[in-house]
């Protein structure tokens, strides 16, 4: 009934181009770096010029994360939002499904999507540093991928905050300004105390933290998860 349930969200979710967005976020990024480097070429190549793919991957740095903090909301209000309106929760509850396996749906699929927005990341760096002439030599494939998916598992709180939120409020206006709040304070996340949550996406990109910061988001996320799904679960929806 689950796989069922993620198949049925997949086709909403598509007519509101939801998935779309998984792919202009990344691509975003990749494109403002790449104005970065058509207005700044030579001195950045100059800059850089001992680590290019070092400079490619540190200036992609300081635009992912503030893209994942909106993202995120982005689209778990979009999801939400489907069932929001014109009674669709009845629709939806009346089905042979728990409303365990509804949120787990919903949150799985959005997981995904979030998921795919990182490997797409991943393949857009490659492919922009490869098109400035980068080599394969140098490249530091373990800061790529911790890059593309340490911040994601660190910012896990924020994705089911973000899920609970959308699913529990009607009135999308709540959790999305939450999601801007997020998306300028992750912009000086670096400057906060390391307990603070906004700063573990950015520790995470520091090989000395990436694994303490990735373990902290995803347990901080699976207890929120849990504490939405459980509010869910006993919450009237019309």
């Amino acid at each position: 009934m689950l796989g069922r349930a993620m198949s049925a969200e997949w086709l909403k979710l598509k007519r509101k181009w939801i998935l779309a967005l998984a792919v202009i976020g990344p691509l975003g990024v990749v494109l403002l770096q790449a104005v970065n480097y058509g207005l700044r070429y030579d001195y950045l190549m100059k800059r850089h010029a001992d680590d290019p793919w070092g400079g490619l991957l540190q200036g992609t740095t300081g635009l992912m994360l503030p893209a994942l903090f909106i993202g995120l909301a982005l689209v778990a209000s979009l999801s939400a939002g489907v069932e929001h309106a014109a009674g669709g929760w009845k629709q939806l509850l009346a089905l042979p499904l728990t409303r365990m396996q509804v949120f787990a749906a919903k949150t799985i699929v959005l997981l995904l999507l979030l998921l795919l927005s990182c490997t797409l990341l991943l393949a857009f760096t490659l492919a922009f540093g490869f098109a400035l002439g980068f080599g394969l030599e140098g490249l530091p494939w373990l800061d790529l991928l911790r890059q593309s998916y340490a911040p994601y598992a660190a910012a896990m709180p924020f994705v089911a905050l973000q899920i609970g939120l959308s699913l529990a409020m009607s009135n999308q206006a709540a959790p999305m300004t939450i999601g801007v709040l997020g998306m300028v304070v992750s912009m000086f996340g670096v400057l906060l105390p390391d307990w603070v949550p906004y700063n573990w996406p950015w520790l995470a990109l520091e090989s000395a933290t990436a694994l303490r910061a990735a373990a902290a988001g995803l347990t901080g996320g699976l207890l929120l998860l849990a504490a939405g799904c459980i509010h869910f679960t006993r919450k009237d929806v019309s």
